[in-house]
């Protein structure tokens, strides 16, 4: 790379001096916000939370805008930017985990209450959300490129991803619902659509991450975990067989398991055959 000229450094901070005031505006907005939230008696946290959510996906795209500002101006990608925008797509999940919840493989049962937080937020909001927190994460991570050294750390964020898009969903309202003729039907079709796409994502890149990177056991269990979530999905959708493809799929990645995790026992006992 080249010397930069004075000039293109100028005219890269006066670019760049706007959008920093609107990151530094989108920040003071979010803590104000959070202690409102601290104080709220009213029953509307849920909805602040989500609202922060979104506005941590519009604070990720800010830091990408200023990112491309500094590769057409000087040339260079500016990881600082990057990684801020990958911290924001951590804190939108974050928010919303905390209104929906973090459960991956576990029955509606299980955090259908939380819903009732958010009970006036339409089915098309939802997915909407939930399509632009997608958007937002492929946007960063294409930003950082194939060989970034947070190529493992996108598999657990979109991993979570996955758990709160699924989550978001009021699942005995959403499968009554699925009639043509019912308001909101293709909101609905194309949400479970999404989840179970994310779902079989999220499984496929775990089992990728430990074969490829981790060999942490805990990996593979987190792939299990989102077929399992997926089944879910199918039985609860009347989808037998997808479900039951899933279900073998599911035995065979168990075995590999537990037969790659008896090696792995057996080899830390294995003696070493040092003499002392």
């Amino acid at each position: 790379m080249g010397k930069i000229s004075p000039e293109a450094k100028q005219r890269y901070f006066d670019k760049v001096k706007q959008y920093k005031g609107e990151v530094e505006q989108i920040l003071a907005r979010e803590q104000n916000v959070k202690r409102t939230i601290q104080d709220d008696t009213e029953g509307n946290a849920a909805y602040k939370r989500v609202t922060l959510a979104e506005d941590r996906m519009n604070l990720a795209s800010r830091y990408l805008l200023l990112n491309r500002i500094s590769l057409a101006l000087l040339g260079v990608k500016n990881e600082a930017f990057l990684n801020d925008a990958r911290k924001s797509c951590y804190e939108s999940v974050i928010y919303f985990e905390e209104v929906v919840g973090n459960q991956i493989d576990a029955p509606f049962n299980d955090y259908e209450e939380r819903l009732a937080q958010i009970a006036e937020w339409s089915d098309q909001r939802r997915y909407e959300l939930m399509r632009k927190l997608g958007l937002t994460i492929r946007l960063v991570e294409d930003s950082f490129g194939e060989n970034s050294k947070w190529k493992w750390s996108f598999v657990d964020l979109e991993g979570r991803y996955s758990a709160v898009a699924k989550n978001i969903i009021d699942l005995k309202k959403t499968v009554a619902g699925l009639d043509p003729r019912v308001d909101g039907y293709e909101a609905r079709l194309g949400h479970l659509k999404l989840v179970k796409e994310l779902l079989r994502r999220a499984a496929d890149r775990f089992r990728e991450k430990y074969e490829l990177s981790t060999s942490r056991i805990d990996d593979f269990k987190y792939a299990i975990a989102y077929l399992g979530a997926l089944r879910r999905i199918h039985t609860l959708l009347g989808e037998g067989d997808e479900a039951e493809n899933v279900k073998k799929q599911m035995e065979v990645w168990k075995q590999k398991m537990q037969t790659d995790e008896k090696r792995t026992n057996a080899s830390r006992r294995k003696p070493s055959g040092r003499r002392s």
